[in-house]
């Protein structure tokens, strides 16, 4: 059986991965986005269910005032003795917690916060054959920091009944190079009586890698590996496919295969849309080291895989086996688990399942630009050539009220496709460069409360379209063309780099979903939004 890379396409960075019996499972980093934590399931490898969210619940994740490019990092999963452990950081509020459930979909526990014992970041857990517990992270050279960057690899005993670092802290771990810069997203394995540290180094763009070291004794000494690094695509030129490529975790697939996961990215022209998505490869043991890909040392498009046919799933997440494309209705209370928002949306804010029918947006004062909560409910960036669109009416008597789409890549960096009812019916394209707002098209319609709105996304460029009516919204009516004039240009092939991590820095990759806000001002007005789809060129 083939599986394409990456398994997870899109803004899907720093994945971990367990195996419980015949399923494992994935998660990865969320950073200034809620639900934070998503976690998927697969019986092969190859087609991926996410089954819900880890962070859930405001009481779980607190992302308040947080950048895009903070909150939630590098969640790592594991599995031992009948509960499911994820371990993360919170760099933006509480620092390293964890949280447990005894299913894989939840419900998922508070946090238990491990306090200033656990310095650092991308923390990770290991069960010792004895069922003793081991905490894994990095942090500052507790020798001194001699250079930004000058990291350690740490390890500690942790006491899981009452959730507490115990004993001695030992850093174990510089960096294989010399003055290694930001050694981070350790994890811990033991494999024929051998200790295994993998690691990440070097940075998380282009000049990240993977290394691995081994020893005897869970605390030390580690040698590292001779062929280190064991992965990397640092040495291919800035123009080959997939770049940044480090971060990666291990499993084995209950035959004696390993596989290994990873992030990386792929530009075009240089310029990354759709952030760090998780890749896949092979791993074979030679001398007693993980071999990444064995003749070849880079990720490949196709993975040869085998023994999995039986129990292979039927559907989920994969560019070769499902289409991204989707349309959305809210006809329920409860989103699909891949809707994100920005930071903790406040309660009553965002509403599903409104009369049985609509997704409902408060015009709340908040607005994009800032670091606060607005009303944004968006998917990630899947595709290179996608379309997202939606159907939305403005009930409003307010000149200020707006409700409309959103590419984000953060508040300084994003275009807002907006519709106005009063005092005429207009629609307006907005761009954020760098916290400079700058309209780039704006047309007068014929007067009517109700849009439909399109966004057409095609490699770096973007075209933006829409439509109105003067007839109110009615179920029997959904998507009728015969209410709708012809699609107008508000502006077409846009320049999008801006939204690229090499324009507006970062870890995020882009979302594009529907927004609307008060701007600065607050009353009783909404957005009704009726269904938002994906599509995929």
């Amino acid at each position: 059986m083939q599986i394409r890379n990456p398994i997870l396409s899109g803004f899907y960075p720093d994945p971990s991965i367990c195996r419980v019996e015949d399923w494992f499972y994935m998660v990865n980093s969320t950073f200034a986005y809620f639900p934070g934590i998503p976690i998927f399931r697969s019986r092969d490898l190859a087609c991926w269910e996410q089954i819900g969210n880890v962070l859930e619940r405001n009481s779980q994740v607190s992302l308040e005032g947080c950048g895009h490019s903070e909150g939630i990092y590098a969640p790592t999963i594991r599995y031992h003795e009948g509960v499911y452990y994820v371990i993360a950081t919170n760099v933006s509020g509480g620092g390293n917690f964890i949280v447990t459930a005894r299913q894989p979909e939840g419900p998922w526990s508070e946090p238990y916060f491990l306090g200033e014992k656990a310095q650092g970041i991308d923390p990770s857990l290991f069960f010792d054959e004895d069922g003793s517990c081991y905490y894994i992270g990095q942090r500052e050279n507790s020798g001194g920091s001699r250079y930004f960057g000058d990291c350690e690899i740490w390890i500690q005993k942790l006491d899981l009944e009452r959730m507490e670092l115990v004993g001695e802290s030992h850093p174990v771990l510089y960096g294989f190079e010399k003055n290694a810069v930001w050694p981070e997203g350790p994890h811990l394995y033991k494999k024929d009586g051998w200790y295994y540290i993998l690691h990440a180094e070097g940075g998380t763009e282009r000049n990240h890698c993977i290394a691995a070291a081994r020893s005897r004794e869970v605390f030390g000494p580690y040698e590292y590996c001779p062929a280190n690094p064991i992965l990397t695509h640092r040495h291919l030129g800035r123009d080959y496919p997939v770049t940044c490529v480090g971060h990666g975790d291990l499993t084995e697939d209950g035959n004696g295969n390993w596989y290994m996961v990873m992030l990386g990215s792929r530009p075009e022209m240089e310029h990354t849309l759709m952030g760090r998505e998780t890749f896949l490869a092979k791993v074979v043991w030679e001398d007693g080291w993980p071999v990444v890909n064995p003749g070849i040392g880079r990720l490949e498009t196709f993975v040869e895989i085998s023994g999995f046919r039986e129990k292979s799933m039927e559907s989920g997440i994969n560019a070769d086996i499902q289409e991204h494309s989707k349309v959305y209705t809210f006809e329920k209370e409860k989103f699909p688990p891949e809707f994100l928002f920005l930071r903790n949306p406040r309660e009553g804010m965002i509403l599903s399942g409104v009369e049985g029918m609509f997704l409902r947006m408060h015009m709340n004062p908040a607005v994009l630009r800032e670091q606060t909560f607005p009303c944004y409910a968006a998917l990630r960036f899947r595709d290179r050539s996608f379309a997202v669109e939606t159907e939305l009416e403005l009930k409003t008597d307010s000149e200020y009220h707006c409700g409309g789409m959103a590419l984000v890549q953060s508040n300084d960096w994003h275009f807002r496709l907006e519709c106005y009812a009063v005092p005429q019916t207009k629609v307006r394209l907005t761009a954020c460069l760098g916290r400079k707002e700058v309209v780039l098209g704006e047309l007068l319609l014929e007067k009517g409360r109700r849009f439909q709105l399109r966004v057409d996304v095609d490699g770096l460029k973007g075209s933006f379209f829409c439509r109105t009516t003067e007839k109110s919204f009615d179920k029997e009516d959904r998507q009728d063309p015969q209410i709708w004039g012809d699609w107008k240009y508000v502006m077409e092939n846009v320049d999008l780099r801006p939204l690229s991590t090499e324009k507006a820095g970062g870890f995020v990759g882009c979302t594009a979903g529907m927004y609307a806000s008060g701007n600065g001002r607050a009353d009783s007005g909404y957005a009704d939004f009726a269904w938002f789809s994906y599509k995929t060129f």
